[in-house]
């Protein structure tokens, strides 16, 4: 994500699905990131110079089989995925079946 948020130009672009929680980066990023805003990652602070964009239309609570379609319907994987939400066991699992799923794909637990 800190690369997205180091975007040098405005064709980068950070998509956040559903409602951000208060008090995580995504709900600072949601909230600052159009005034041209910064968020802390880390420990460390970004200025966020991507476009945000909210898209609607996703439960923040879909199962691991759920995120497994989710992801399989995208028509030209991501270089990337971050994994940030959940507990370390779940995350681990789910980024090994990615994995396996996308090979191309770089599966992060940051």
């Amino acid at each position: 994500m800190a690369s997205v948020i180091r975007a040098t130009t405005s064709s980068s672009s950070a998509n956040l699905t559903g409602g951000q929680a208060a008090g995580t980066p995504g709900r600072d990023i949601q909230r600052y990131g159009p005034r041209g805003g910064c968020v802390q990652l880390d420990g460390e602070r970004y200025d966020i110079r991507a476009q945000v964009h909210r898209i609607g239309g996703y439960s923040a609570h879909a199962d691991q089989q759920d995120l497994i379609d989710f992801v399989s319907g995208i028509p030209t994987p991501p270089p990337e995925l971050r994994l940030v939400h959940g507990d370390a066991g779940a995350k681990a699992a789910l980024a090994e079946r990615l994995g396996a799923l996308l090979p191309g794909t770089q599966v992060v637990i940051p």
